[in-house]
């Protein structure tokens, strides 16, 4: 039986000539990547495992940006017990206030990640390198720490759900719209510990940001990775960001999967994910229906956060203002992303709309700081998560959509499709 996409990177970095779903294999690891928070946990077991050193301070990545710019003293001393730890270890990654940016919109954007690689990361959207074609997943702290000891890690072989993706989206569907579409089909748990693989004439309309976009969120259906073809596209994309040479891995024709879904996408229309989990989707036809008040919008985050959300953010925004019962607050996931928004004049469209410009972080999207909600208040977010207290108060609540649906809402009030303030497609 032949394997798919991400068992044969599997295979590669084991060392196998093949590998089964199920199959418990030991694999190198190209990049060990962590945050300011699960880095300074995963600090205390690698103190454990006895080793003066990382496996290869080139491959172990540090990005502080959860809390920072420090939100409170808990989170300076996490941030600084990942600097000194990453000055000690030499290692070459490291991103601190000022260089840093949201993970996983930044790794790809410095060339860190490329085609055909296996990544660990101790943050559950590590699964966004895979719009790459690379094997990306999220671990726990301690495997974290492991993986900068012994550069390796344990993997049990993902099966995988083939979905393939026909047609041209439609104006204002996006690849945030396509995967909440998808979990909602599917389920929060539809796809768990399995590898959703995306292929079919349809990926060609959606753009790297997109795939991105897609594969941050495979791990909202409970999958192990998401993953595209390393076509043209990509490749481009990992060349113009000097990334290494990349490894092209394709699926065998006789690939076994658990299932195949098939997905029309100029069938959908606009998609968000109603409280509290991100399966509870409705088209906005349905949501406008019921005229939802919003007391905030957030636009950024590793999902939504990169040049292109911002562009659509600010083609809506330009020469209006949005409501005043609504907090908006816009957030560019790098230090680039802020400065090309400058130089563009997305910044200034967004803030003479009386929206928030801020610093790179994910500050809101897990209910840090930067946008807590209180009890009873309800956000429009093109994070990745709406569960219960996500985002503040425990009977606050969060729904997901896409960087137009959340300016457009910014602006009537209300969850609504940006075919009603008519922003340019």
């Amino acid at each position: 039986m032949g394997m798919t996409m991400t068992q044969k990177i599997i295979a590669a970095h084991a060392g196998e000539k093949s590998v089964r779903a199920g199959q418990l294999v030991e694999a190198k690891l190209d990049i060990v990547m962590g945050n300011d928070i699960t880095t300074a946990v995963a600090l205390k077991e690698f103190k454990k495992t006895g080793a003066k050193s990382v496996f290869d301070k080139d491959k172990v990545v540090i990005v502080l940006d959860h809390f920072t710019p420090n939100k409170d003293i808990k989170a300076a001393e996490q941030c600084k017990a990942c600097r000194t730890f990453a000055h000690s270890m030499d290692v070459k990654n490291f991103f601190d206030v000022g260089e840093m940016g949201i993970e996983h919109a930044l790794l790809p954007e410095k060339g860190i990640v490329s085609p055909g690689q296996a990544i660990i990361g101790a943050d559950s959207h590590t699964c966004t390198y895979g719009a790459l074609g690379a094997f990306s997943t999220g671990v726990g702290s301690t495997d974290m720490a492991i993986g900068m000891a012994t550069g390796q890690a344990w993997f049990k072989v993902p099966s995988a759900i083939k979905f393939v993706l026909t047609g041209k989206p439609a104006p204002w569907v996006s690849g945030k719209d396509i995967i909440l579409h998808i979990i909602g089909k599917i389920g929060v748990d539809g796809a768990l510990y399995k590898s959703m693989e995306f292929v079919g004439d349809g990926i060609d309309y959606l753009s790297m940001d997109e795939r991105f976009t897609m594969a941050n969120m495979a791990i909202e259906a409970g999958a192990k990775n998401g993953i595209f073809p390393a076509d043209e596209k990509a490749i481009s994309y990992a060349k113009e960001h000097g990334a290494k040479e990349p490894v092209i891995y394709k699926a065998d024709d006789d690939a076994e999967y658990d299932d195949v879904i098939t997905i029309d996408l100029s069938k959908l229309r606009p998609t968000v994910s109603f409280p509290h989990l991100p399966e509870n989707t409705k088209t906005i036809d349905e949501a406008e229906k019921e005229k939802v008040y919003v007391d905030q919008s957030v636009i950024g985050s590793c999902t939504n956060g990169r040049l292109s959300d911002m562009k659509i953010a600010a083609d809506i925004l330009r020469g209006k203002k949005v409501n005043k019962n609504v907090r908006t607050i816009v957030i560019p996931a790098t230090q680039q992303v802020y400065l090309d928004c400058i130089r563009l004049g997305y910044a200034e469209d967004i803030v003479k709309a009386g929206a928030v410009f801020s610093t790179p972080t994910c500050g809101p999207c897990l209910g840090g700081y930067m946008g807590i909600l209180a009890s009873g208040e309800k956000c429009v977010s093109t994070t990745n998560r709406n569960f219960v207290g996500r985002m503040g108060a425990k009977d606050s609540e969060v729904y997901l959509a896409s960087p137009a649906v959340a300016a457009a809402s910014a602006l009537k009030g209300y969850i609504c499709s940006p075919e009603m303030i008519g922003g340019n497609e």
